[in-house]
């Protein structure tokens, strides 16, 4: 298995536990991982074998901008629940960030790692 990345998908969501954060846009950072086999791309050119990193990129988008989240680790759980879902994929990593959420860090963020489970 092969891996795919996007990196640094950023993102304007209202996310946040304190009720000043649920009344404002706040950047996040998305970097993914995503588990795919690039060997049926060079034996076959159909477009339909390769992983669209445009239909990635805007169904993540999709999913964040359009719901209030509380926590960057329920970001993180609805991304990968859509795009295993949605893309059909094996295994996924997320990171998501949150810069400035402390002002002595850089950003924080969490990372999860999920697989597909079949049933």
């Amino acid at each position: 298995m092969d891996i795919i990345l996007i990196e640094e998908l950023t993102i304007m969501a209202v996310i946040g536990v304190y009720d000043w954060e649920q009344n404002r846009l706040q950047k996040l950072i998305l970097n993914l991982e995503m588990g795919w086999e690039n060997q049926i791309i060079t034996d076959n050119n159909d477009s339909k074998t390769y992983l669209n990193y445009e239909k990635v990129s805007e169904s993540v988008l999709s999913v964040v901008s359009c719901k209030r989240f509380s926590l960057i680790e329920n970001v993180a759980e609805a991304v990968a629940e859509r795009l295993i879902s949605q893309f059909q994929l094996p295994w996924i990593r997320i990171k998501v960030s949150k810069p400035g959420a402390v002002p002595q860090a850089l950003s924080v963020g969490v990372i999860i790692e999920r697989k597909c489970q079949k049933e």
